[in-house]
């Protein structure tokens, strides 16, 4: 009850301020608002490299993406305490003809947009394990106000990016869309993978930053954060056990949520490496050997470089339970599905991993990223799609 009166009196002032300056003329402008950042980032890249529209990266709290490098962009801590910056975003977002986002923002179920303006959800993950959106089972616990707000929110995208015909039919359930709200480029960040120059300066750049990785194969263990580790962040994999049969062949990276990894005694500091504040999880991609994961939707973009994967699932029936699951967890994951220390590790000594089904896992939820999504988004937008013919909000 308090969480929905103070969530209403937030876009109440947003919805006022957006209304005030919406009789302001667009501009040659395009406002991105980042949550995770990826795709954002890229997106950012290709605009700067090919067209003259100023560039606006509005940075959700949160969001850990440096976008300094996009020297062009302007780029505005968003979500803040800080009412000039407030506005100041607001504004943007009123007079941008172009609109991308990375996840859900409740202000757009406020934002009544020009019939000019296109809002492009990019969202941040390639595939989807879980439920979300319309089909979370926690959907049901919901006030009906909160319901129609998400409602209204899913009605401001124009058009949704996907990667492949499996995630456009996952986005029209779980947001209510139509097939014509969904845009074929494939996933923006999945560009990286495909550029080859790129990826050796990366590789290079890691293998300096982590020397230990010249001599010695990469584990990452890259799981969902779960709700209740905030009050019992227990790592749930056995380090001893690990360390004693494969610290001679391995190193074991960790990417955990900093309530998890704060509270980790790390006794093996040549074996285990914390990788939490490590900002870009696809250059880790890149140099991990065996990648060990659960409900993390890490999986789809991994998959592009064939390499194994073994998913570590300790609690599945409570979280499938809780969260639901598209389809069958087991027969649906390219590797095999653990629920302890002890088989993980009989995986690896006895290299019982899924080739044949990495690939066509890869095949099945990166069918239109080939390399050049970035380049087809913009293209899409900024030279092929008249404004008078976008689609009706």
């Amino acid at each position: 009850m308090v969480r929905e009166l103070i969530i209403s009196i937030y876009l109440l002032i947003f919805r006022i301020t957006f209304h005030l300056l919406n009789f302001i003329p667009l501009k040659e402008k395009t406002t991105l608002v980042a949550s995770f950042g990826d795709n954002i980032s890229h997106v950012a890249e290709e605009l700067e490299a090919t067209t003259d529209t100023e560039i606006i990266i509005l940075k959700a709290t949160g969001c850990k993406k440096d976008f300094t490098h996009i020297s062009h962009a302007k780029i505005i801590d968003f979500q803040s305490k800080n009412l000039i910056n407030f506005v100041i975003s607001i504004f943007h977002l009123a007079t941008s003809k172009v609109i991308f986002i990375d996840n859900y923002f409740g202000f757009l179920s406020v934002m009544n947009f020009k019939p000019e303006v296109i809002c492009v959800q990019l969202w941040h993950a390639a595939g989807a394990i879980k439920r979300f959106g319309l089909t979370d089972p926690s959907i049901k616990q919901r006030s009906k106000r909160a319901i129609n707000r998400f409602h209204a929110v899913y009605k401001r995208f124009h058009y949704v990016v996907v990667g492949s015909e499996r995630m456009a039919a996952i986005f029209q359930e779980s947001f209510g869309l139509q097939p014509e709200n969904i845009l074929r480029t494939g996933i923006p960040r999945t560009d990286f993978f495909f550029n080859k120059p790129k990826t050796a300066e990366v590789r290079r750049e890691l293998a300096r930053q982590f020397p230990v990785i010249n001599h010695k194969k990469v584990l990452l263990y890259a799981p969902t954060f779960r709700d209740d580790q905030l009050h019992s962040p227990d790592l749930e994999l056995d380090l001893d056990k690990l360390h004693k049969e494969l610290s001679d062949e391995y190193v074991l990276f960790l990417r955990l949520h900093p309530a998890v990894s704060s509270q980790l005694n790390n006794k093996y500091p040549d074996f285990v490496i914390d990788v939490k504040n490590y900002e870009n999880i696809n250059h880790l991609l890149l140099i991990t050997d065996v990648l060990i994961s659960d409900y993390s939707s890490i999986p789809f973009e991994y998959s592009l470089l064939e390499k194994p994967m073994i998913f570590y699932s300790y609690d599945l029936e409570s979280y499938q339970t809780n969260r639901g699951f598209w389809e069958d967890y087991h027969t649906s994951m390219p590797g095999p599905v653990v629920e302890s220390t002890e088989e993980i590790l009989s995986v690896i000594r006895n290299k019982s991993f899924h080739q044949e089904q990495i690939k066509k896992f890869a095949n099945e939820w990166n069918q239109y990223s080939k390399g050049i999504s970035s380049r087809s988004l913009i293209t899409f937008i900024y030279e092929q799609l008249e404004p008078a013919k976008v689609l009706n909000q």
